[in-house]
């Protein structure tokens, strides 16, 4: 069954639990699959993360780690979540072979749930293509003020997401709330409108669009920070 966009949501309650399944199967058959350089948003976080003088980083969907392990090289201390335990077996592995297992923790987690730190207690979170996932729009609303329950006064939240001027935008399966499905990955594609919402009552002091890999996917990384 299939919804338009701009429909009121109709998402399979199951939709995201599929996801999860389908990137636990990923993960297991392209161990590494991102390989071992981190990602572009994730170099930039770094220096702006080093700039704000931050120490404890939070990253949400860190996969099998390539950027968590650059933030630990860097210097901070690195918490790093996911919902897929293959990835994250995958994380400590190298964590463990690079030298860098007292710097980085890993966790199990599902961003639907509430986040598992008490409040103000990181500098910075990272998520690299995480809040475009699965997730409906209410879903996301709540991840973010989650984000910044556990970001200390003054924490910097550097996130990219799909937006709205991709090529895969409506196309493939739709399931309501400007979400598609294109070869087995289901993706929240962000309208600015809501980039703008969920930094109301933050700093937004960047929206800078960017593409990335052959297709290319077109995506924006967003920098807010929380009141000092």
């Amino acid at each position: 069954m299939t919804h338009t966009p701009g429909a009121t949501p109709g998402r399979e309650p199951a939709l995201a639990d599929t996801q999860r399944a389908h990137w636990q199967r990923t993960y297991t058959d392209n161990p590494g699959m991102y390989g071992d350089l981190p990602s572009a948003p994730a170099a930039y976080a770094a220096d702006t993360f080093i700039a704000a003088g931050a120490r404890d980083v939070l990253e949400l969907g860190a996969g099998h780690g390539r950027d968590a392990l650059h933030f630990a090289r860097a210097g901070f201390r690195v918490l790093a979540t996911d919902f897929s335990p293959t990835g994250l077996q995958q994380l400590s592995a190298a964590a463990a072979a690079q030298g860098l297992a007292d710097r980085l923790t890993v966790a199990a987690h599902d961003v639907r749930a509430p986040l598992p730190l008490p409040d103000e207690s990181v500098d910075a979170v990272f998520a690299h293509m995480l809040l475009c996932m699965a997730l409906s729009t209410e879903e996301i609303t709540a991840l973010v003020a989650e984000v910044r329950r556990v970001l200390r006064p003054g924490g910097t939240f550097v996130y990219t997401v799909r937006h709205t001027g991709d090529a895969h935008y409506g196309a493939g399966t739709g399931h309501g709330d400007d979400i598609w499905e294109h070869g087995g990955f289901a993706v929240h594609f962000f309208p600015r409108e809501l980039v703008d919402a969920l930094a109301e009552g933050w700093r937004l002091t960047d929206v800078h669009p960017f593409e990335e890999d052959r297709l290319p996917r077109r995506l924006w990384r967003i920098t807010q920070e929380t009141p000092r």
